[in-house]
Parts: structure tokens; sequence; C-alpha cells
């Protein structure tokens, strides 16, 4: 039986100036989700916005403004990562797996140089890497 569109769940993710993995976070920063799911960036703190900078072959793709709600369907299995532009050197990133995590050498290999425009809190995007299953 295939899976529908009401089936689906809607994830919300905050963009937050301070939250449990301290300053410039977003919570959760790490998500597994199911193909067909949505994810919903909260301005929650509205000086930021959710980039995404690397999906899987054909996944989705977004660029958020400032301050802008942003949702996306995520139909493609895989790592997708994200950041807030302004605040990547303060390292307010994140990382959503979508099932089967096919990608993962891609994204670890994308994140490296992500992490070299990285000032402080460079461990958190490997951490969150570590959490993909």
């Amino acid at each position: 039986m295939a899976s529908t569109p009401a089936l689906a769940a809607d994830h919300e993710v905050k963009m937050l100036n301070q939250g449990k993995d301290g300053m410039m976070t977003f919570e959760p920063a790490f998500l597994t989700v199911a193909p067909g799911d949505s994810v919903t960036f909260l301005p929650t703190d509205m000086a930021h916005n959710s980039h995404s900078v690397l999906s899987p072959t054909d996944g989705a793709s977004w660029n958020g403004s400032m301050g802008e709600k942003v949702t996306v369907t995520l139909n493609k299995e895989g790592v997708y990562l994200y950041q807030c532009d302004p605040h990547l050197p303060l390292g307010m990133v994140g990382v959503i797996q979508v099932g089967q995590a096919g990608n993962l050498e891609d994204a670890k290999k994308h994140a490296e140089g992500m992490s070299e425009r990285i000032a402080v809190n460079k461990e958190r995007l490997n951490q969150y890497l570590d959490l993909i299953q």
C-alpha cells in the first residue's frame, strides 16, 4: 500500500539566538524524518534564515529570507545540510536525515568545507552528522 500525503508529518525547527546547544542554533538541529514529511523552520528569533547547502540528487533545496517561516517537503531520501547564512561562522547549522543516508559521504565531504568557515562551535556539524544511522 502506498503512503499518502495525509500520512506525512510536519516537523518544526526553531531558529534561536540561544538554545539547548548554546548560542545561535536550530532546535532541534538534527532530525530524522520519513520521505514525504515536511519541515517548517520557525523564525522564533527574527535575525535568522534557513538555507539548504547540500541535498541528495534531485532533493529539495530552499533559501529562506531573514525572519521568514519556511516549509519544505522532503521526498528524496538522503542527508540534507542547512545553515543560517549570517551565523554560519557561529556554527548555526543543521542536519536532516530522510530515510536512508545514501549520500552520507558527500555530506561529510561538504561539511569539511563548511567547517573551514565556522569559527565558534566548530564541533556541532560533525556531532550532528555522527547521529546519522
